[in-house]
């Protein structure tokens, strides 16, 4: 499909009375979620990368307590979390997205996983088995996420994760997953100050960012630096509520960290010599001409935040 025209289908399926039920319908037959096995394993697959950046900075999840930025359709990382023996697991999200059909399918996909998860996590195979059995037994592990996790997972939705109500210093870890890409600028600096009220000294944040053109997903005759050839004025045309990017670069994600009190203890931002000459080939909008090249074509970040002692 042309980048264009998806953008313009998503426009206006947005600006529908029921576009989100629409949209998901869209991503269910013709979308990522078409190939739910594959989209899972993908999720998986992220959750053992931040597991193990976590492991690296001295965090394990056994007994920890987590704070999860964007829950979407199905809740991939706080099941797995949970598995891997953390305490408790709050989940926000701005629109409640959380689809039984997809919950009852990931929980399905776990079983399978499930070496994987104690094996990253530390935990003794039976020990998550055992977790797996409770969760797998509960008829609607949708409806009652916090019932059929044995209290751990706590579904919060709508709701914002800039004002949480969490006590202070009550959270080991927030984190998010492909989200951070989808918030408009000021609202990612309310979200790193709430996380840095609420972890406790020491605490991490965790954020795995894609910050490239998500429209080279459907089109494969663009790249992933597509989006910076457009000003902001022409950019906002092809923007829309259902997939909205807000293009900044991956060092802002990590400066504004920075500015927010963290202290940077993972940052894999890196320019490969492919994003290099594809953005040489490029014209790029005038108000990414003052960004070094080198920080310009980084399409992904993993970045972690220490709360200082």
């Amino acid at each position: 499909m042309h980048w264009q025209l998806k953008g313009l289908v998503q426009k206006v399926v947005g600006a529908m009375p029921a576009g989100v039920t629409l949209n998901y319908w869209l991503q269910r037959r013709f979308g990522g979620l078409r190939d739910f096995p594959g989209e899972f394993a993908s999720k998986v697959e992220d959750w053992t990368i931040m597991t193990r950046h976590l492991r690296d900075a001295g965090r394990s999840l056994t007994g920890a307590r987590l704070l999860e930025i964007g829950t979407g359709w199905y809740p991939t990382f706080p099941l797995a979390c949970y598995l891997a023996g953390a305490r408790q697991v709050s989940t926000f999200d701005l629109n409640r997205h959380l689809k039984p059909e997809l919950t009852r399918a990931c929980i399905a996909l776990l079983g399978e996983h499930l070496p994987t998860i104690a094996a990253e996590a530390g935990e003794p195979l039976a020990e998550v088995e055992r977790r797996y059995a409770v969760l797998a037994a509960h008829p609607d592990p949708a409806g009652d996420p916090t019932g059929a996790t044995g209290g751990v997972v706590h579904y919060r939705a709508p709701a914002d994760a800039t004002r949480t109500g969490l006590p202070a210093a009550s959270v080991d870890v927030v984190f998010s997953n492909s989200v951070l890409e989808h918030v408009p600028p000021d609202v990612i600096r309310a979200l790193y100050d709430e996380s840095r009220r609420v972890l406790s000294p020491g605490g991490l944040m965790f954020h795995s960012v894609n910050c490239g053109d998500h429209y080279a997903y459907v089109d494969r005759r663009i790249n992933q630096l597509n989006y910076l050839r457009y000003p902001d004025r022409a950019w906002a045309f092809w923007n829309n509520r259902l997939l909205y990017q807000n293009r900044l670069r991956a060092h802002r994600f990590v400066d504004d960290a920075v500015d927010a009190g963290f202290d940077i203890v993972l940052n894999t931002a890196n320019a490969r010599p492919e994003r290099l000459q594809q953005l040489r080939a490029l014209k790029i909008a005038p108000q990414f001409a003052a960004i070094a090249p080198e920080q310009l074509c980084i399409t992904s970040v993993d970045f972690i935040g220490r709360v200082p002692a």
